[in-house]
Formats: structure tokens, C-alpha cells, sequence
């Protein structure tokens, strides 16, 4: 039992004593030099008491304890602590050895860096892009509300939103009229409850600054389902979602507070405006929060939804208030699923309810769809950019991932053929009793040391590269507030990162040196027999590395063709020296007729200001990923199954043809006998004209618009594009500025200049502000800078592609010099032996060249047929080219074996250059 008691005790001091040597090191270092000193004193002492002389004593002492080394390695060792002094040596050798080859070290580590760095980027964007949820507690548990039904046969015609067509042809959208949503909500049994919410922006009044802000109506259950805490103050309530503009109230964002105010208490109270309606500060959003609508970026206010008439009348088309319309869509709707319901049974009860609500709000016609319900996840919010950015950042995250590979393999092919320069030393190692495992764990921490040396440079590289890449999705005219954040879980991801590609590129050589043979390996001509397996090992390699730069040459290039096919479409109108702006006019302070009349004084003053030729407005402007559409039903002619009522349409000024330089086929242009007191006229476009009226004239002809009053066709004018540059030019008609009774919203000015457009914007931003001071002139371009912005992601794909094809490019010519360069080295008796016996010099250069081009074009052929497997992917994001294109893949095969035959040159030149007795002296 004493036995076990002391077996126990000494157990349990073990733990105590490793940790007391590992923090306490020299401490411990010292009390060993001590007690073996008094070792070496008491047995001194116990022979010179033996009649030894103290001479001979402490001769025979040092005999007796033996060396003070071995006893020091015994006491580490039973203590655990060899490993780490093993692991130290081996840290300081390795890092001895890659400072002595600076060119391998900074080659290896600096690929390795931008690969990584790339990762992180890329990874830490469609992380903020992608997989970020709103940040409110249990985020995973809320259904945004949707709908879908048949396009052509859709009961819901007026719709503000998010919408989308899918495959099947039919129409899906998460907009609700408010009697929909407090139908749903008062028949609502399956979720916990249901609350709305709409994006919103306008002019604001901000701590004394004008400003364009943008906000969110909220109902007054908004903040309570979403479980969100103050803050400061206290958030929208039920009491709060009243219509009484006395008690008008708003929260702010914790940015506006900390950049507005200074995250002063005093702000609860204070006033501020939006749309010239007063609104008194509640309290303040927490940091981080972006409402529900979207996780990118926080709204900047957040207003009851009792307030839309007043901050928002007619922002959708209707007179009056949208919280009683049945006609417009517009509101989105989301809650939790109750616990103790399943999902599938609250979507069917759901549906019925919006089946009854619909056929109670909506003027159904004959064969009309209704809408169906659809759950979606409402992590995210409504996920617009999943739309935008899921396939791109799909396709970069796999191009991304092949550089990584790339710099791996490059990188586990210079440690093999460095590692076959070292078989001599190794056979050293292995002949003075090291074992393999030995030799493993000093290769591998070479390499793990190597890995992270990259790993920290990628880790600065991803660091600024996430600070930088918002600077791409920023427009040229504004700021963009989208940010991202580098978080513990990118950090994690770049550590395993660097670990598994140490572990990757070290391993091979480790296992390859161990198992050197060791009379082979201390032969002066062990390379020689050894080169072959070494040089088929590293070409593998250089050929993988070669079919990856295939695949992201290809895809730089398919990227490149593609803007550049978008860059020369014709637009159908004159971009050069035309100036955009726009002013949006708050309803309050403009109703209906009053707006249409400060917009005239707004385009008179503009008219009149020094450099300016011409100016007309318009409801949007072209390639801007707007666009408008309404009924377009011809007097007296029925449509057909396949043609739906609706076109897209644009409302201009009388020069807006001229100025844009848009010609007129037939008929007339606006004038000045179109006045508000006269008929009203519109002018369609040739694909109007040839989808409405095929073979007939339709001059004189009469359509039903929006507001169902007959519009008369004056003139047919050219076919322009209209949102996008993807999009062919579509039908679309027009109608004339000064007919209109009311402008909602923001209004586009189109200005046609005789200088610098840009040179003319301070005198712009004056006239308006003699007009109106708190009316800002926003969004503020020229037409050109807004046709780069809706080719932002083609152009940004462009410029990353190419850097990742470069970085390609960079890593396959360094994989091929090396594998060359030290297959010749390791080849010079061989190369020396064929020159000796009549080899010329070009034919040596031949053979080099050979094989460097053969590994190429095996990599290229692999490249090319995995770039057509792959494809599919990045078809939806090409123009005017297919994924097969054969410019494309030839362009980036050649531009491969160039880069093959260049990096293998020097190599081969080598090789030639060979002196055939210096050679065969090593034989």
C-alpha cells in the first residue's frame, strides 16, 4: 500500500514538475548544474577521505559519474522535455538553412503568401457576402414571406420589389400589399407573429447637415420578433405605429450616432428630418445591427410604418396611402414558425390564408393566376446580393483555391528536387545513427517553417486585401458603405490553411530523404543514378501546376473577351460629354403639380447656365439598372396568349431625343404644342412598333396607359438599350415631361455639354441650391461612369482573373526553371558523357527543351478539356462569347507553351554549355 501511495505521489508531481521546467526553464537548467556539482563535490570528498589525492580524487570522480551531458538528456528526457529541445534545434537548423538559399526561401514564401492572401480575401467577402446572418438572436429561425404564379397570367400587377423569374417560366416575389399583411397577421395561428418592413430612402436633415439617407418602415412589432435590444434609449413599439405626425418618431443607427453625434445621451430627444417630416430620436439601434432587409449595411433610420403618407406618399405610384391600397405589392412580411407547428403545415396554412385574402383585395380577372405562398429563409434578409454575387464568388472561390494548389505544388517541387541535391547529406545523417523518423521531423519543420513564413505574409496580404477589396464594388460618384470584417473564423481558416499546405509540400520530400540508401547516397554520383524518379516526380508536378494555369488563363481570358464585347455594344445613343443628376423632391413639400413645376424651374436654370447645350429629365437613367413598365393596351386590338399588357416606358422632356441623339424613324418628336392642356401623345420605339404593329402603320394609332386615358402615337423613334448592356434593346414607348400630373420620386436630369461635363457640376449644385437649400443634387456622373458602374462585376472579374492568371503564369514558370534547372544539374554526367561522344550543343539544348515541352503540353491538354468540363459555371456570366470559345483556349495555350519554352531557356543553355571533361572528372 506504501508502494502505491508513492507510486501515486510521484505521479502526480510529475504534471507539477514538467510545468515548473517548461516556464521556469534556466531555473530549471541551473538546479541540474547544481546537483550534479554536488554530485561531483560529495564523491570528490568521499575518495580524497579514501587516501586519494584531491587531483586523483576528482579524476576518479568525473569517471565514477560519467559525462554531465548524458545525465542532463536523461533528466530532460524523463521529464518530456527532449521533444521541445529537438523541436528548438530543429527550428534554428531549418532557419539556418533557408537563410542560406534567400533566392528558394523568399521564392517559395512569397508565392505562398499571395496564394493564401488571396484565399483569405476571397473567402473573408463571400463570407460578409454570402453567409453572414442579420445580427438579431436566433437568426436561423425567421421565414421571410414570398409568393409566385404565372408570369403572363399574374392577378397582382403593381408590384415594388424584389422579384424574380424562375426557370419554369413563372413569376416569384416577396412584395405584399399592407391588407394582405394585416389579414395575414389577424388569421395567423402557425408562426409566433408576423411583422413588415420596407427599405426606403430621402432626403434628411441630420444633426443640422442635409444629406440622402436611407431607412426602413417598420411596424410597430418590428424590433420586439426580432428579439433586438436598445442601444440607448428604447426601440419602435405598437403605441408608436400610429398616424399622428405630432408624435412622429424615428431610431437611428449606431452609426449615425457615433458619426452625427458623437454617441452623446443628449441625442434622445432631438429632431431630425426626413422628407421634410419631423421626427423625434426614441433611441438608437445596436452596433452591428442592419436591420431586415439586407446584412451589408445598416439603414440609417428606422420609422414607423404608420408614417409612409407622410415620408413616403405615392413613393410607389399610388395618390395616397399605400397602407390602404389594394393595388400596390410592395411591403415585405416575415416572422417565426411557432414551435409546436412543422413548417410544411404552416405553409399550407398560410397559403390558404393569402389564396382568401388575395381573392379579397384584388380585382381578379378571368384566367388570372393567384398568388401561391412561398417560406423562405430570412436569415439574410430579402439576400438580394445572393442574385448579384452567388456565382461569382462561387467561380472565384474555385479559381482562388487552384492558385493555392498551384503554389503547393510549386513549392513541394522545389523541396524535391532540393531534397535530391540533400540525399548526400541525409546518408551522412543516416550513417552517424539518425533515424528516419529523425529525418522526417527535420524536413517537415523546414517546410512547416517555410509554411509559416507564407502564412503570416498571407495573413497581412488577406488583412489588406479585405481593407481593399470594398474599393471595388464602390462607384466612381459615391462611397460605398460595404465592409469586410476579418474575423476569428477567417484567421482559423487562414491557420489551416497554412498548416495542411506545410504538412502538403513537406511530406513527400521527408519520406523521399528517409528512405535514401546510405552507401548509395555517400557515392559522388548517387544524383545521377537517383535523377529519373526525382525528375518524373517534379514534371508530374509541373504539369498539374501547368493544367491549373490553363484553367485560369482561360477563364482571365473568357473574362476579358467578355468586357470587351460589352464595352463595344451599341447603345444606340451618344454617351460622350452627357452629364447625369438627379434631385428628389419630398412629397410633403412638393405634391402633385407643384413637383412637375420645380422640376421646369430646375431644368431653366440648368438650361441657362454657361457650357450647358441641352437638358431634358427623365424617370431613369439608361444602363443603370432601372427601368419602368406599365400597361400599354392598343384602342381596338386584342393581344395575344404569349404578349403580356405590359411594356417598359419612359417619361422625357421635349429634347430628349436631340440630346441624346436618338433618331426619330417617323412621325414627329415632343414640341411645343404638346402642352398639359393638350391631347396626349407618345412616341414608341421600332421594337415597339414591330411586336405591336407588324405591317401596320402606327402613327395616329391609340394606346391606354397607366392611368387609363387614351395616348396617341406622334412618332416611332430608334431602338436603344435600356437597363443593362446585357439586355438586347426591349419595346418601350414615351411620354412627354410637361403631360404628367405627378413625379414620384427622384428625377433624372440629362445634360448634354459643350466642355468637360464634369467641369459644370459646381454650377449645378448652385442653381438647385438657389431653388431649394436643403435640396442635395445626388448621384451626381457622367453617363459614361454610369455604363462602368453596371460592368463593376465584369470589370472587377477582369482584373482579378488576370491577377490570378498572372500569379499563375509567375508560379508555373518558376515550377518549370526549377524542375529544369536542377534536372540538368543532376544530369550534368550524362549531358557531359553525350557531348564527349559528339552531342551538339543544339541538340543537348533540343533535349531539354523537349521535355519541358512535352510536360506542357500534357498539362495544357488537361487544362483545356477540364476548362471545358467547367464551363457550365461561368456561361450565365460571359457576353456574346461561349464557355468553348475557340480564341479564348487557343490564346491561352499558346501563351502557356511560351511561358514553358521561356522558363526553360536558361536551363537548357545550361545544359549546352556543359564542359564535357569538367563533367566526366566527377565519375
Amino acid at each position: 500500500m506504501r508502494r502505491v501511495r508513492i507510486l501515486l505521489a510521484r505521479l502526480g508531481s510529475m504534471p507539477r514538475s514538467w510545468l515548473r521546467a517548461i516556464m521556469q526553464r534556466r531555473r530549471f537548467e541551473d538546479e541540474m548544474e547544481m546537483e550534479l556539482a554536488n554530485h561531483l563535490e560529495n564523491l570528490t570528498d568521499d575518495l580524497i577521505r579514501a587516501g586519494f589525492s584531491p587531483k586523483e580524487a576528482r579524476r576518479r570522480a568525473h569517471i565514477a559519474l560519467g559525462s554531465a551531458v548524458v545525465h542532463k538528456d536523461a533528466m530532460r528526457s524523463s521529464l518530456g522535455l527532449r521533444f521541445f529541445d529537438d523541436l528548438a534545434a530543429d527550428l534554428r537548423y531549418a532557419a539556418r538553412r533557408l537563410s542560406r538559399s534567400v533566392g528558394f526561401t523568399a521564392m517559395a514564401a512569397i508565392s505562398l503568401a499571395l496564394a493564401i492572401g488571396a484565399n483569405t480575401t476571397i473567402f473573408s467577402i463571400a463570407k460578409q457576402i454570402l453567409y453572414e446572418r442579420l445580427a438579431v438572436p436566433h437568426a436561423e429561425q425567421l421565414r421571410l414571406l414570398g409568393w409566385n404564379a404565372s408570369n403572363k397570367r399574374k392577378a397582382v400587377h403593381s408590384i415594388s420589389g424584389e422579384h424574380v423569374m424562375l426557370p419554369d417560366g413563372r413569376f416569384s416575389s416577396s412584395s405584399f400589399s399592407f391588407p394582405v399583411y394585416e389579414q395575414l397577421r389577424a388569421q395567423n395561428r402557425v408562426m409566433q407573429d408576423l411583422f413588415a418592413f420596407k427599405g426606403m430612402s430621402g432626403n434628411a436633415t441630420i444633426a443640422g447637415e442635409a444629406q440622402r439617407a436611407g431607412g426602413e418602415l417598420v411596424s410597430g412589432n418590428y424590433f420586439r420578433e426580432l428579439g433586438v435590444q436598445p442601444a440607448l434609449g428604447r426601440l419602435i413599439g405598437d403605441a408608436d405605429d400610429v398616424s399622428n405626425a405630432a408624435d412622429a418618431v424615428a431610431v437611428i443607427s449606431f452609426g449615425i450616432w457615433e458619426r452625427a453625434y458623437g454617441r452623446s445621451p443628449a441625442v434622445l430627444g432631438q429632431v431630425i428630418k426626413f422628407n421634410e417630416v419631423s421626427l423625434t430620436i426614441i433611441g438608437i439601434a445596436p452596433r452591428g445591427f442592419t436591420g431586415a432587409y439586407s446584412t451589408l449595411q445598416s439603414p440609417d433610420l428606422f420609422v414607423p410604418m404608420s408614417m409612409q403618407p407622410l415620408v413616403r406618399p405615392g413613393e410607389y405610384g399610388s395618390k395616397g396611402s399605400m397602407l390602404t391600397s389594394n393595388r400596390e405589392w410592395w411591403v415585405n412580411v416575415m416572422g417565426r414558425v411557432r414551435p409546436d407547428f412543422e413548417e410544411t403545415t404552416a405553409l399550407a396554412a398560410l397559403d390558404a390564408q393569402l389564396n382568401a385574402a388575395a381573392r379579397a383585395t384584388l380585382p381578379v380577372r378571368q384566367g388570372e393566376d393567384l398568388p401561391r405562398l412561398e417560406m423562405r429563409d430570412g436569415s439574410r434578409g430579402l439576400f438580394l446580393q445572393s442574385r448579384a454575387f452567388a456565382q461569382p464568388m462561387r467561380v472565384l472561390t474555385i479559381m482562388v483555391g487552384f492558385v493555392l494548389l498551384m503554389a503547393c505544388a510549386n513549392i513541394a517541387n522545389l523541396m524535391l528536387a532540393r531534397g535530391s541535391q540533400r540525399q548526400r547529406e541525409m546518408s551522412v545523417r543516416i550513417a552517424m545513427g539518425a533515424g528516419r523518423s529523425r529525418i522526417v521531423r527535420q524536413m517537415l519543420v523546414e517546410s512547416l517553417l517555410l509554411a509559416m513564413l507564407g502564412g503570416v505574409g498571407g495573413s497581412m496580404l488577406g488583412y489588406v486585401g479585405s481593407s481593399l477589396a470594398p474599393r471595388l464594388t464602390a462607384y466612381s460618384w459615391q462611397k460605398s458603405d460595404f465592409r469586410v470584417h476579418l474575423d476569428w473564423k477567417v484567421w482559423t481558416f487562414t491557420v489551416g490553411i497554412t498548416l495542411a499546405t506545410g504538412i502538403l509540400f513537406g511530406l513527400a520530400p521527408a519520406l523521399a530523404a528517409s528512405r535514401a540508401g546510405v552507401s548509395r547516397g555517400l557515392k559522388e554520383t548517387a544524383q545521377s543514378m537517383t535523377h529519373r524518379r526525382t525528375s518524373w516526380g517534379g514534371q508530374s508536378l509541373v504539369g498539374f501546376q501547368i493544367a491549373l494555369s490553363t484553367l485560369l488563363v482561360v477563364g482571365a481570358g473568357l473574362f476579358l473577351r467578355t468586357l470587351a464585347g460589352l464595352n463595344s455594344v451599341d447603345v444606340g445613343f451618344r454617351t460622350d460629354h452627357l452629364l447625369l443628376a438627379q434631385v428628389s423632391l419630398p412629397p410633403k413639400e412638393y405634391p402633385a403639380g407643384k413637383d412637375i413645376a420645380f422640376h421646369a424651374r430646375v431644368l431653366a436654370a440648368i438650361a441657362a447656365l454657361p457650357g450647358v447645350e441641352s437638358v431634358a429629365p427623365a424617370t431613369s437613367a439608361y444602363i443603370s439598372g432601372n427601368y419602368n413598365s406599365t400597361d400599354f393596351r392598343v384602342e381596338g386590338m386584342t393581344l395575344g396568349k404569349d404578349i403580356d399588357d405590359d411594356e417598359t416606358y419612359t417619361v422625357v422632356g421635349n429634347d430628349f431625343f436631340s440630346l441624346m441623339r436618338i433618331p426619330i424613324l417617323a412621325g414627329r418628336s415632343f414640341g411645343s404644342q404638346d402642352t398639359s392642356a393638350s391631347g396626349k401623345v407618345g412616341i414608341i420605339n421600332a421594337g415597339l412598333a414591330k411586336q405591336r404593329f407588324a405591317n401596320q402603320n402606327p402613327l395616329g394609332r391609340r394606346f391606354y396607359g397607366d392611368h387609363h386615358e387614351l395616348i396617341q402615337i406622334v412618332g416611332i423613334c430608334g431602338d436603344t438599350r435600356y437597363a443593362s448592356l446585357r439586355d438586347e434593346p426591349p419595346p418601350q414607348f414615351f411620354l412627354p415631361f410637361v403631360q404628367q400630373t405627378e413625379v414620384s420620386g427622384g428625377w433624372t436630369y440629362e445634360v448634354r455639354t459643350e466642355t468637360d461635363p464634369e467641369s459644370i457640376v459646381p454650377l449645378m449644385r448652385k442653381a438647385v441650391q438657389q431653388l431649394d437649400p436643403d435640396l442635395p443634387l445626388i448621384n451626381v456622373r457622367t453617363q459614361e461612369q454610369q455604363i462602368e458602374a453596371t460592368t463593376q462585376t465584369e470589370r472587377t472579374f477582369v482584373a482579378l482573373t488576370t491577377g490570378f492568371g498572372t500569379l499563375a503564369l509567375v508560379l508555373a514558370a518558376v515550377g518549370i526553371y526549377g524542375v529544369m534547372s536542377y534536372s540538368v544539374v543532376n544530369r550534368t554526367n550524362e549531358i557531359g558523357l553525350r557531348l564527349a561522344l559528339g552531342a551538339r550543343q543544339r541538340q543537348v539544348m533540343a533535349m531539354v527543351l523537349g521535355e519541358a515541352t512535352w510536360t506542357c503540353l500534357v498539362g495544357i491538354g488537361t487544362g483545356l478539356v477540364s476548362a471545358l468540363l467547367l464551363g457550365r459555371l461561368v456561361k450565365s456570366m460571359l457576353y456574346g462569347l461561349q464557355p468553348a470559345d475557340p480564341v479564348s483556349l487557343s490564346a491561352g495555350a499558346l501563351l502557356l507553351v511560351a511561358v514553358a519554352l521561356a522558363a526553360s531557356w536558361i536551363p537548357a543553355r545550361r545544359a549546352a554549355n556543359v564542359q564535357p571533361m569538367e563533367a566526366l572528372r566527377h565519375e
